[in-house]
């Protein structure tokens, strides 16, 4: 992994986890978004993103986040290699199938 890479994915997860930590859960999750984009192909790192999403929906009270992280999870952990869709959010509201539009600066990263 190269070194900005690895820097974007360590200050997403510290953003996160900071945000989690004081309840700030919209931001968490937004963090944790761009976190998901980023270790899209690195399975624990991917596995962690969602961990942290079904965290974040529990603190919410949101059962549809919490609910749709579990198979997340499990996914995560068995096909990160294989296939993932590319700018996928990770978030239980949108299909864990779907491709999505990316920014230019997180494609750059991902180069």
């Amino acid at each position: 992994m190269h070194v900005e890479l690895s820097k974007a994915i360590d200050e997403a997860f510290a953003q996160a986890t900071r945000a989690l930590g004081d309840r700030r859960n919209a931001e968490a999750l937004m963090w944790l978004e761009r976190a998901h984009i980023l270790t899209q192909r690195r399975p624990w790192l991917h596995a962690r993103s969602h961990w942290l999403m079904l965290r974040a929906g529990w603190q919410l009270g949101d059962m549809r986040e919490v609910s749709g992280q579990i198979p997340r999870i499990v996914a995560a952990l068995l096909f990160s290699r294989i296939w993932v869709p590319i700018g996928n959010t990770g978030r239980a509201r949108v299909s864990a199938f779907q491709p999505m539009p990316i920014s230019e600066e997180l494609r750059r990263l991902l180069e």
